[in-house]
C-alpha cells in the first residue's frame, strides 16, 4: 500500500509538472517575445531557460517531500495522502507560475528598454 501511494504521488506530480512546463513553455514565447522587444532568438533562450529552472524546482520539491507527512495504511489514508501531497505540488507550480510571471513582466520591461535605448544609441 505505502510503495503504491508513493509510486501514485510521483507518477501524478511529475506528470503535472511535466504538463505545466510544456503548456507553459509553448504559450509564453509568445508573451516573452513581446517582454524582449520582439527579439525572438532571445525570448526561447529565457524560455528554454525558465523550464529548466521549473523542472530543477519543482522536482527537488516533489522528492523532498516524498518523505513527509505519515505514511498511509489504510485506502482512505492514501487518498488523504495523496491528495495533500499532490494539493501541495500543484499549489507550489501554481505560485512559481506567478512568481515567473511578475518577473518576466518586469525585468522584460527593462531588457526591452535597454534594447531600444541600444536602437536608438545606435541610430
Amino acid at each position: 500500500m505505502v510503495e503504491t501511494a508513493y509510486a501514485l504521488y510521483l507518477v501524478i506530480t511529475l506528470a503535472i509538472t511535466i504538463w505545466v512546463a510544456r503548456t507553459l513553455s509553448k504559450n509564453g514565447e509568445v508573451f516573452l517575445t513581446q517582454c524582449f522587444g520582439h527579439d525572438a532568438q532571445l525570448a526561447r533562450s529565457t524560455n528554454h531557460l525558465l523550464v529548466v529552472g521549473f523542472y530543477l524546482v519543482n522536482i527537488g520539491f516533489i522528492t523532498l517531500t516524498l518523505s513527509l507527512g505519515k505514511e498511509p495504511t489504510s485506502y482512505a489514508e492514501t487518498i488523504r495522502f495523496l491528495s495533500a501531497k499532490i494539493g501541495l505540488a500543484v499549489l507550489v507550480l501554481g505560485g512559481m507560475h506567478f512568481f515567473n510571471m511578475g518577473a518576466i513582466a518586469h525585468f522584460g520591461r527593462k531588457v526591452n528598454g535597454w534594447l531600444h535605448d541600444g536602437h536608438t544609441q545606435a541610430a
